[in-house]
């Protein structure tokens, strides 16, 4: 039945999806986060698609979900519900609309990264690299094996320029005058379709919530579960047009007013100062997110802690800040080690899948070439604390016997060799000992001890005595 009075705007955007699904058999790529906007967009495609004769439905049509593996617990939970649903519903009507779940790379998931190779924990203004490995890469991915498959694909984007004043002027900027697709500007033989950009924010919740309290997706979606998660949200002073009240509508809860703005992030997201997100669940009920809010305050005051990081980057160098004094690098094999065992700790008295097993396999295999002469780091924190032992746990064998490993710190400290640089040069010549070219142990062996940390000292004096 179609839509008229004041959701006649929602009709015209489900004929002209209807024509552009029509025009041509180029697949369609939808993001779905589970949010309002992309709700929305999944919505009028899966009822256009719905609407057309079971032969005219020949378009392959991807709803794309991507789980940075981060997610809120309760946000994770509902998405993925979404996609099997969205996948269930649509193999009973027929409609050729697929639902897949999309995941980093495992070597580039957060944890992966943070624990495993001891990267800092992100930060603003120009230390955000979580958003490029966990969600842009992952979905670049899917896009290009879908290009490669099919030629050309199109993007179908839930964005509004109601939404934000900068997301407006972003909208307007790669509009062509008169036609309904755009060039990527990225991705090359893909196309943009942007069928929401003139409904307002009012318009967003009234329609999703139009049956009240029943009100479900096409696909049987709770909408007013979605709501509810939403309603957590506050309005902030600095919001500008994403601050959007549209009135209070009924639903199971109370009555409250809704904002624009929301943003479900990373639950362990050290970027914003407060995560008010995650404290906005817990305000209407989550308690049982306290304890990943308190780990994840925790891991911001950590960052600045000389005591979890090292004072040199990765390749060795050392660098100062602006206030002259000597800047921080990754953190530390014990920062991470600790990292590590209150995040197994928080896993098992939470319930919550955490980190998965996948990851834990990439970290250990990283701290084998970290620093970890034992070798047992790791399953044995894990054993600690879940009192049982990983699959790969009877496979671990120390590089060398506790007695060896005594002893090289005894000779690294009479002779006032840092063990960490002993500790290099032995897991790299370990690396290369079955090597046929003994060039490879030379240079690395060269470039190690030539490293900025090793010589800082040496240099502060003859720049002292310059002075």
């Amino acid at each position: 039945m179609p839509y008229v009075g004041k959701f006649e705007v929602f009709e015209d955007i489900i004929q002209e999806i209807t024509m552009v699904y029509k025009h041509d058999n180029r697949p369609w790529l939808i993001g779905y986060s589970g949010g309002k906007d992309s709700t929305l967009l999944v919505s009028l495609v899966y009822e256009a698609v719905q609407r057309l004769n079971k032969e005219e439905r020949t378009k392959k049509v991807y709803v794309i979900t991507s789980d940075t593996l981060v997610e809120n617990p309760i946000v994770h939970n509902y998405m993925h519900n979404s996609s099997r649903q969205i996948n269930d519903s649509s193999i009973r009507d027929n409609l050729n609309i697929e639902a897949h779940m999309i995941y980093p790379e495992i070597s580039q998931t957060y944890w992966s990264l943070v624990i495993g190779l001891g990267y800092p924990t992100p930060e603003l203004p120009g230390f955000r690299w979580c958003t490029e490995r966990l969600k842009i890469n992952p979905m670049d991915k899917f896009v290009e094996e879908k290009i490669k498959e099919n030629g050309e694909v199109i993007i179908l984007l839930g964005v509004r320029k109601a939404e934000s004043l900068a997301r407006q002027k972003s909208i307007t900027a790669r509009e062509i005058e008169g036609k309904l697709l755009n060039m990527h500007n990225n991705i090359k033989n893909a196309y943009v379709y942007n069928p929401l950009t003139e409904v307002s924010n009012t318009l967003v919740w009234e329609f999703l919530l139009k049956e009240e309290a029943n009100a479900q997706s096409p696909w049987g979606s709770d909408m007013g579960y979605l709501f509810n998660m939403y309603q957590g949200e506050r309005p902030t002073d600095n919001m500008g047009e994403e601050q959007s009240v549209i009135g209070r509508i009924s639903v199971e809860l109370d009555k409250i007013p809704v904002t624009g703005n929301s943003r479900f992030g990373c639950w362990c997201c050290t970027i914003v100062r407060e995560d008010k997100s995650l404290q906005n669940f817990i305000d209407r009920g989550a308690v049982e997110l306290i304890p990943l809010r308190d780990f994840r305050n925790w891991l911001v005051r950590i960052r600045q802690d000389g005591r979890y990081r090292d004072n040199k980057r990765r390749n060795g160098k050392v660098y100062k800040k602006a206030n002259g004094e000597v800047g921080y690098g990754p953190f530390t094999m014990w920062g991470r080690n600790e990292i590590l065992r209150k995040l197994l700790l928080l896993k098992r008295n939470t319930g919550f899948d955490l980190i998965t097993i996948e990851e834990l396999k990439t970290i250990d295999t990283l701290w084998d070439v970290e620093g970890d002469l034992t070798r047992r780091r790791l399953v044995d924190t894990y054993s600690q604390v879940f009192g049982e032992r990983l699959p790969w746990d009877e496979y671990k064998f120390p590089l060398y016997q506790d007695n060896v490993i005594e002893e090289i710190d005894s000779v690294a400290n009479k002779f006032d060799i840092p063990s960490e640089l002993m500790t290099k040069l032995i897991l790299n010549v370990d690396k290369y000992k079955h090597s046929t070219r003994n060039t490879k142990i030379q240079k690395t062996f060269d470039r190690i001890v030539k490293e900025d940390w090793i010589h800082q000292e040496a240099v502060k004096v003859i720049t002292d005595n310059e002075d």
